[in-house]
């Protein structure tokens, strides 16, 4: 019921401040299963538009561990589903929580590889957590308002989602499993961007 408030609210005020965002591939998302959407972080934007346009499906996302410790701001988000992680020290439950959701049919699972805004670099927990879940991993970009100027300058904002893969245990030749599909979710980022910006 609150997850459901906040984000058509969210919705609604993006729409008022920017416009309508442009949506595609929304229909590659699985309905019959849980998955692992993965998306590159290039601004604290990008959580909030590609959750409220991935809506009516629901996500668990990781979210700093200082962040709940703020007045309201840690209520609210820890009832969008969101559990902390010491980016510094992960710990196990970086990669149990997601994945009991997904083996609990429960919630998707948000994951931004990178980790931090101002990296390129994926990590592998994405891949760790898709892969224990036994579920699809399904690559998303966003383009558009980088800051809340040009948020209110209502810059064209984009989401687009593309097509999900499984991830398997083991692959012949291949002796790296995550960096082998962090390097695929790498390309996917691209082939996206791509579609969205030729340029």
């Amino acid at each position: 019921m609150f997850y459901n408030f906040v984000f058509n609210l969210i919705k609604f005020l993006l729409l008022i401040l920017n416009g309508k965002t442009k949506v595609e591939g929304k229909e590659n998302l699985p309905t019959d299963e849980k998955f692992v959407l993965v998306a590159p972080h290039r601004t604290y934007l990008d959580p909030i538009y590609i959750a409220v346009m991935s809506y009516p499906f629901k996500f668990s996302f990781m979210a700093k561990q200082e962040l709940f410790k703020v007045p309201v701001l840690g209520w609210i988000i820890r009832n969008l589903n969101a559990f902390p992680v010491n980016r510094d020290k992960p710990g196990v439950s970086a990669i149990k929580t997601p994945v009991n959701y997904l083996k609990n049919n429960e919630l998707n699972v948000m994951v931004f590889p990178s980790g931090s805004r101002h990296s390129t670099e994926l990590k592998g927990g994405a891949v760790t957590i898709a892969r224990l879940g036994k579920s699809k991993i399904v690559p998303a970009v966003y383009s558009g308002p980088l800051t809340m100027k040009d948020l209110l300058m209502r810059k064209k904002a984009i989401v687009r989602f593309g097509q999900p893969f499984e991830i398997k245990r083991k692959i012949d030749g291949v002796e790296d499993i995550n960096q082998y599909y962090s390097a695929k979710i790498q390309q996917a980022f691209a082939e996206l961007d791509e579609t969205i910006d030729p340029k």
